[in-house]
């Protein structure tokens, strides 16, 4: 399968102030796999070595930090011959030996010249528990689940990912109606590499939900095994609980629908946990569409967003004859289906997350709003159906006469306006 990451591991390979590249993402997004992928491709050799699999390694590292007796034993452990500039070291869950991440300033500092990349499913718990992390050392990237371009690539339709990347709308309306269609398998597969495989394997939605179960069951074992134990039983709370936060109109998370008695200083830890781990991001409410957007941020008001929409679907039980028939009894949940598809192109394309708006009455909601690489504020509003009518944004254009465009996705075809663009919702990682 393409990612589009490997471009960006290239320009740090081939970059002369390379250091450790750190890549962070959540379990089952495909970071193995393309760390494996990249080396094979571009390196002579590639060290692979799993540290959970390689306790006694352990040693190694809090022996000392000489990097040239490190690397002779991580040749042993991957029977890989390591030379610098020509082979890649990848040490996965990185987190089950801290000083392993602590041995990366020492690669950076002394021993530039070797090539070395670390993942980790619990990577962001790691910086949260006392490791001696090398800060100012290392490269970062982070990894999401597969864009509906690399689904779209994945699945044999490269040329229309062509079109969308080259931003040819013309070109590309006869072709809405399967655009639509795809977008709407997408709805179920998500973007997980393993889930977007078994479906092409076998070509059965319905098996590709059994996938999904699996996943979903690993990051419930992940909370009873990684999490304190004090906090285990809110982490679940809180991940069963989104689905139903963003099958509300408003959807500002609240923390009285996991519990009545439930307070948000209560969640705290729970909420961080998720996050850590790249389950769930808070999109943070801002309540002036002014620059930065970030200083008018309230932090006590979020959505709460799944890392992927096909394991939100799964994790609602969603039929999916429902999702691919696009039953309007179904559009309420379908427009958190939207909200989450969409969130997770923007986070993707941006590298960050968007923010949504609202005034302190929380009323005129606009789904999310970026500040875009030139400084301008850009409202998005999302629509599941047909129907274009948005109140909200009318009102938010007249109250803030600067903003100069504003986006509605919804399942038409796109169409320019003179200050609205109605743009289909296939096209939301382009903005």
């Amino acid at each position: 399968m393409y990612r589009e990451i490997i471009t960006k591991l290239t320009e740090w390979k081939e970059s002369p102030s390379r250091k450790p590249l750190v890549l962070r993402g959540a379990r089952q997004v495909g970071k193995t796999w393309i760390l494996k992928e990249f080396g094979a491709k571009y390196y002579e050799n590639c060290a692979y070595i799993n540290l959970e699999l390689h306790p006694e390694l352990k040693d190694v590292f809090t022996l000392d930090y000489d990097v040239e007796r490190i690397v002779d034993y991580l040749e042993v452990a991957s029977e890989q011959k390591i030379t610098k500039g020509t082979a890649l070291i990848i040490l996965d869950e990185v987190q089950a030996i801290p000083a392993a991440l602590t041995s990366l300033k020492y690669f950076q500092e002394t021993a530039p010249d070797y090539h070395i990349a670390v993942a980790g499913s619990l990577l962001g718990l790691a910086l949260h528990t006392g490791t001696s992390f090398p800060v100012g050392k290392v490269n970062f990237l982070d990894l999401y689940p597969m864009t509906f371009l690399e689904f779209l690539m994945a699945v044999g339709k490269g040329s229309y990912a062509e079109l969308i990347q080259r931003g040819d709308y013309e070109a590309l309306a006869p072709f809405h109606a399967q655009l639509r269609e795809l977008l709407k398998v997408f709805f179920v597969t998500g973007g997980m590499p393993e889930v977007i495989s078994n479906y092409l394997a076998e070509g059965n939605l319905l098996r590709v939900r059994d996938v999904q179960a699996d996943i979903l069951a690993a990051y419930d074992q992940d909370f009873s095994k990684h999490a304190p134990v004090n906090v285990t039983p809110r982490i679940r709370e809180v991940f069963d609980v989104i689905p139903n936060e963003l099958a509300r109109e408003n959807k500002k998370f609240i923390f009285k629908m996991i519990r009545s008695s439930a307070r948000a200083k209560d969640y705290d830890a729970a909420l961080l946990w998720l996050e850590d781990v790249g389950l769930a991001t808070r999109v943070m409410r801002t309540n002036a569409a002014k620059i930065p957007l970030s200083a008018y941020v309230d932090r006590d008001a979020f959505k709460l967003f799944m890392v992927d929409v096909g394991l939100l679907a799964a994790k609602a039980n969603l039929p999916i004859n429902t999702i691919l028939n696009g039953d309007l009894l179904f559009e309420e949940f379908k427009g958190a289906l939207a909200e989450q598809f969409v969130f997770q192109e923007l986070k993707a394309a941006r590298g960050e997350s968007p923010y949504y708006y609202s005034t302190d009455s929380s009323k005129g909601e606009i789904d999310f709003i970026i500040q875009d690489k030139d400084d301008k504020i850009l409202p998005i509003e999302v629509k599941s159906g047909q129907n274009l009518s948005a109140a909200s944004l009318k009102a938010f254009l007249r109250k803030n006469t600067s903003i100069e465009k504003a986006v509605k996705l919804s399942l038409q075809p796109y169409k320019e306006n003179e200050q609205v663009i109605n743009m289909p919702l296939y096209l939301a990682g382009m903005l």
